[in-house]
């Protein structure tokens, strides 16, 4: 390993110890400067650990959804904000990568053709792999997490849920405000079903995506399952 301390001038006087502070704190600039050189750009932020982030685009029947993830799983999925959603509940469009296909990780994948399936073929849905989840508020252990993980495996496509039921289901029947913080804070959209979820006396209720969007999703759900009771 290179010695920077061979460079440094001998301390043998007090003149020569500030040349050899002096010097010193020009090697400690060096070093700092060089430092984002050195290491390699990754995303430290999801679980507390060291992972390199990818990015996709899907243009959905809802606009542009964007997906990230790496190799250990998704980190998020992002719904447009919008002010207008195609009329009636039919998928107008497929639902295909726009940006970023190139080099996905397999969660990537896995995510892109589930999000096909639910716009385009729900019938083939429980077929298709869930992608592996990396989001910290999905690996530590906290209510929210029971929240999110018992909406996503008791509250089927087509199904609703009031708050006060989603917290009875995953064991605390007096959350439910607690149950809507959840919702605001959920990280994977449409595969944790968050617009799933309602007022108990059948008002829509927030969602993140918009009102109009949260229509549009249950409307396209509602469609979709009468159309596969056929």
């Amino acid at each position: 390993m290179f010695q920077m301390w061979t460079l440094l001038p001998k301390a043998s006087s007090f003149r020569g110890k500030k040349m050899w502070l002096c010097e010193l704190g020009r090697w400690r600039l060096f070093f700092s400067a060089m430092a984002p050189r050195l290491i390699p750009r990754v995303n430290s932020k999801v679980g507390g650990s060291m992972c390199e982030e990818k990015h996709a685009v899907l243009l959905s029947p809802v606009g542009k959804i964007e997906i990230s993830g790496c190799e250990t799983g998704l980190h998020e999925i992002k719904l447009p904000k919008t002010s207008m959603l195609p009329s009636g509940a039919e998928a107008s469009a497929a639902c295909e990568v726009c940006e970023g296909a190139e080099e996905m990780p397999e969660p990537l994948e896995q995510c892109t053709a589930w999000l096909r399936a639910y716009f385009c073929e729900p019938a083939t849905l429980a077929n298709l792999p869930v992608p592996a989840f990396h989001h910290p508020l999905l690996q530590q252990d906290s209510f929210t997490r029971q929240v999110l993980w018992t909406l996503l495996n008791d509250v089927k496509f087509g199904e609703a849920v009031s708050y006060k039921e989603l917290a009875d289901l995953a064991g605390n029947s007096r959350a439910a405000r607690a149950v809507g913080a959840a919702m605001r804070r959920n990280p994977i959209a449409l595969i944790i079903p968050c617009h799933r979820v309602i007022r108990s006396g059948g008002k829509i209720g927030n969602y993140g995506g918009g009102r109009l969007m949260k229509e549009w999703l249950l409307s396209h759900e509602k469609l979709q399952k009468e159309k596969l009771a056929y």
